[in-house]
Formats: C-alpha cells, sequence, structure tokens
C-alpha cells in the first residue's frame, strides 16, 4: 500500500467519546487500534465532534436567554476542543504537541503519527473541519466515525422503512439533508462539509464509530458495513 494511501483523516463523534459520562473503555481500545495502526505505518489526523456536551451547553444557554447561532457555535467548538485536549493527553507520545484549532496552523506530521484538531470557526461542523484538512494535507480517505452505521434514505430514528446505502454519489446527498448548517445540526455529513467533499472529489466513509473492527476493515480497504459517499 502506498505511503500517502496511509495517512487517514478521521473525525470522531462527540457522543462516542462522552455519551453521557466520558466513556474510558472505549477511549482505550480505540487508543490501542490506532498505536497498532500506527506500527502498520498509518497515520492520522483526528478530529473530536462535540456531540452531546456541545448540544447540552447550547440547550442550557437558550434556556436562560436569546442565543445567537454564532454564539452557540462557539460552545460547539469549545467542546470540540476540550475533547481534543482528552485525546491529545491520551495520545501524548505519539501527537503534535499543538491542536490543530485553525487552518494552516500545522502544515505536516513533523516527525508526528498523529494531529488532534478541533472546531475552526462558526459556520460549520468538524466534519468540513475534516475535509478541508483532507484537502490542504492531500489525504484521499476520511472516516466519519459517529452514532449512524450508515446514510439511510430518512432518519431510521423516525422511519421505520428508512434503508440503509452502501454507496451514494455527492449529489444524491445533498437532496436528502438539510441545505444549510444549524448549530447542533446532527446528520451523518453537515451539509458545508457535503459540498466541500463533492468540490473537492473528496471520498468520505461513513461508518459506527464504537464498532472498531470494523473500522479496520474500512482503513485497510476491506469490506465493511458502512456508507461510501464519493464524486
Amino acid at each position: 500500500m502506498p505511503e500517502d494511501s496511509k495517512k487517514i483523516v478521521i473525525a470522531l463523534g462527540g457522543s462516542i467519546i462522552c455519551p453521557k459520562d466520558i466513556n474510558t473503555s472505549y477511549l482505550r481500545d480505540f487508543y490501542s487500534l490506532i498505536k497498532k495502526e500506527i506500527k502498520n505505518g498509518y497515520k492520522f489526523i483526528i478530529i473530536p465532534g462535540g456531540g452531546d456536551v456541545a448540544r447540552n451547553f447550547q440547550k442550557s444557554a437558550l434556556l436562560v436567554n436569546r442565543v445567537s447561532n454564532k454564539e452557540k457555535d462557539w460552545i460547539g467548538i469549545y467542546a470540540t476542543y476540550l475533547n481534543a485536549h482528552l485525546l491529545r493527553a491520551i495520545f501524548k507520545k505519539e501527537a503534535h504537541p499543538s491542536i490543530f484549532n485553525a487552518r494552516f496552523k500545522i502544515n505536516d506530521f513533523n516527525g508526528h503519527s498523529i494531529i488532534i484538531g478541533s472546531g475552526w470557526s462558526p459556520g460549520w461542523s468538524t466534519d468540513f473541519v475534516a475535509t478541508q484538512i483532507a484537502t490542504d494535507f492531500d489525504i484521499k480517505k476520511v472516516l466519519i466515525l459517529g452514532k449512524p452505521d450508515y446514510v439511510y434514505t430518512s432518519d431510521p430514528a423516525k422511519d421505520k422503512k428508512a434503508k440503509p446505502i452502501k454507496e451514494m454519489r455527492w449529489k444524491d446527498y445533498l437532496k436528502i439533508i438539510p441545505s444549510r448548517w444549524t448549530p447542533g445540526l446532527s446528520l451523518p455529513v453537515d451539509p458545508i462539509a457535503a459540498r466541500q467533499a463533492k468540490k473537492e472529489k473528496k471520498d468520505i466513509f461513513v461508518l459506527d464509530g464504537t464498532n472498531l473492527n470494523n473500522i479496520k476493515k474500512a482503513l485497510r480497504g476491506d469490506n465493511f458495513k458502512g456508507t461510501h459517499l464519493y464524486y
């Protein structure tokens, strides 16, 4: 496998890191998986989301006073920043010492096997950050590790007839999601990131972030359970 194909961007769902309390057992297993794959020559840029931590803080602010979308986005960004520091502390020996919290702040792995990032600016989620980093670093594969195991024809929580989709073009995905980003929006890939991925012809793989064996298959190009979004 060419060296460049072993560079992977991972958008790790914040609600997997902390569904209610911090999921320490998951983080321990995720740490072991990433460490093993580093020994196999992989390098990773990992961008955690804000998840339920961000949404709970946003909800609390709204219950007290009117809060702008920009302020809600900043709450979400700082939630991702907290999760990023948690991951950087866990991967202290392997990770770049700085948090990738602004475009072009980090331009190279600089001898490290992992770069940990966070949200950047209001107006989009960490899905977009992951997609933009993949473009800037010329990385071909982006894994979105969240709660949904696939992209579905409709919301499976609301529609029992929703069907999983194994492969889907960006133009078709964009037809089934909202066209605008709003803070706290929960989608397999947010609309800003989806338009960016379509423009840059990026492949994104959506899969259940809790199934570590399935993640390993996706990394290596084996058959996996999830959705391949492509141009």
